[in-house]
């Protein structure tokens, strides 16, 4: 009788323990997950399609997105396509196939995208678009203030050099950002005369950086004395990192850099003593992420979302910024504006993020 009572004790005791295990779903099972929510929101599979993964800026873009989606609970697939339009487009459609729940674009142009983009919709998959010129009904494109950053820089350029000068312009067409970017510095240029441009060059590659730096080494060559070049206007972190090592290396000191963009590793360019790189205009790429990825969710939610949302960059100037290093997680520390933003957040939203995190 005692085993018997000892047996039923212990029996009531594991069905209790099981009633007190979160559920967790079949997907999340099979898959050896851990428990999820059933929030209608929760498990989605989302794809982001990227024209490019280069450098640490496209690293901590991609951290955003993932850390934005994994606090939903769902799951990203990253397709990345080495800078090949077509190879885009292709992964474009390999998503369509596959089903994903919702796609997130990251560059590309209207002509590799606009089919694929078009097949989605059809398909009912929701679609959010970073830095492409995609226009269609009901697809959100988000951008940078791409002409806000140049002007920001710019100005700043103009300043420091008394309004007077010789430039090197570091620039590539071919993607929708850097077309606005250019179309302020065209703006710049007229209305500042006495800034010449004796220079101008740039290709994205997978080696963008090092094709930079040997490139700016031999602009250097050709502009040898001092006062032959005054500064460097990059629209792309990936230039100003080649140029910055280019003028090093030649101890062209008297040579400033003004870029577009930030990362860890350009925060460390930017602080070590003596660097020419002085001053760049930025959104956080963690925070374009994860805003990327509200308001892809908030498609999911079947709720409308503006077709164009705009992301206010921040300036950056090394004077600003502290003697003792720092990363980007710390730099709104020192630089007003920069980092945790709020945008595409809804109460819906914040409560599918906790039902994660509480």
């Amino acid at each position: 009788m005692k085993k018997t009572a000892s047996l039923l004790v212990l029996i009531a005791l594991l069905f209790s323990l099981a009633a007190c295990q979160p559920k967790v779903s079949q997907e999340a099972e099979a898959d050896g997950g851990e428990a999820t929510s059933d929030h209608p929101l929760a498990n989605k599979k989302i794809a982001l399609i990227m024209q490019i993964n280069l450098g640490t800026f496209s690293a901590q873009y991609i951290e955003g997105v993932k850390e934005q989606v994994e606090k939903f609970g769902g799951k990203v697939q990253v397709f990345t396509s080495e800078g090949d339009l077509a190879k885009m487009s292709s992964n474009l459609d390999a998503a369509i196939n596959q089903k994903f729940d919702g796609i997130l674009i990251d560059h590309g142009t209207k002509e590799a995208l606009q089919s694929g983009v078009e097949k989605a919709k059809e398909q009912n998959i929701p679609v959010v678009v970073f830095d492409a010129d995609v226009a269609s009904k009901g697809v959100t494109v988000l951008e940078q203030g791409d002409k806000q950053m140049a002007e920001q820089t710019l100005t700043k350029l103009s300043a420091e050099l008394g309004g007077k000068g010789e430039i090197v312009k570091i620039w590539v067409a071919g993607f929708a950002p850097m077309e606005r970017r250019q179309a302020a510095y065209e703006e710049f240029l007229k209305e500042n005369p006495d800034i010449k441009e004796v220079a101008a060059f740039g290709a994205a590659s997978q080696n963008t950086a090092l094709d930079t730096q040997a490139q700016m080494e031999a602009i250097l060559k050709q502009y040898p004395n001092k006062g032959d070049i005054d500064a460097v206007w990059a629209a792309w972190d990936e230039f100003a990192k080649g140029a910055v090592r280019a003028i090093e290396a030649a101890g062209r000191d008297e040579i400033k850099v003004y870029g577009i963009d930030m990362s860890d590793e350009d925060l460390q360019i930017i602080q070590k003593d003596g660097s020419p790189w002085v001053a760049s205009a930025a959104v956080d790429p963690k925070d374009i992420g994860r805003v990327q990825v509200r308001f892809l969710y908030q498609k999911l939610n079947g709720k409308k979302t503006p077709e164009k949302v705009k992301l206010d960059p921040v300036f950056i100037e090394k004077t600003a910024l502290p003697k003792e290093s720092i990363t980007t997680d710390q730099l709104n520390e020192h630089i007003e504006g920069w980092g945790a933003s709020e945008q595409g957040y809804t109460d819906e939203l914040k409560e599918l993020e906790s039902s994660f995190t509480n």
